[in-house]
């Protein structure tokens, strides 16, 4: 996996910096994720992989599925990757574009995962000390899952706040066995 990610460090910083001089960050995020999703399709992982296609052949294939929602430039990213052979390399390009695009906008996407549904009225307390915290935009989403018992779980990037029981359990029944 890090080496697929060190491999599509280049491509997603290149397409961040196009995006950014046209100023069309969010243009290329959706090209990105649209051309991503596609790669990740199980059939088109196997045509992409084919050598019995040229680099041209998979290049007009994919853009076909494309379609119109990709412009002049990322047609030219798609055909790029093509040539290269890293058509593959498409959803970490994807993921690590939008990190890149996360920190420009000072942004980061910030899940909760609690034991049972919270209120909005929490959720909103939540998203605004994580915002004084982290000093950034924080867009949140929610989960549920009963097997933390209660607490919450706060996954901010590469940060992780484990507030759960089942964690503070975890920890207990560590620091006993040693």
């Amino acid at each position: 996996m890090a080496e697929l990610t060190t491999l599509a460090r280049p491509y997603a910083k290149a397409a961040f910096e196009v995006a950014m001089a046209d100023k069309a960050l969010d243009g290329w995020s959706k090209m990105l994720t649209l051309s991503s999703s596609i790669a990740s399709d199980e059939k088109v992982a196997t045509l992409l992989k084919s050598p019995a296609l040229s680099s041209e052949q998979i290049t007009d294939s994919f853009l076909a599925v494309c379609g119109d929602d990709v412009d002049a430039k990322g047609r030219n990213f798609i055909r790029l990757l093509a040539e290269n052979k890293r058509l593959v390399l498409l959803p970490q390009i994807a993921q690590l574009y939008e990190a890149l695009k996360a920190n420009q906008e000072k942004s980061v996407d910030v899940e909760i995962t609690t034991a049972f549904e919270i209120s909005s009225e929490i959720s909103t307390k939540l998203a605004n000390a994580l915002q004084a915290r982290l000093q950034r935009e924080i867009r949140l989403a929610t989960r549920v899952d009963q097997s933390i018992l209660g607490g919450a779980i706060i996954r901010a990037g590469d940060t992780v706040i484990d507030s759960s029981v089942r964690g503070k359990l975890s920890k207990l029944a560590e620091s006993m066995k040693s």
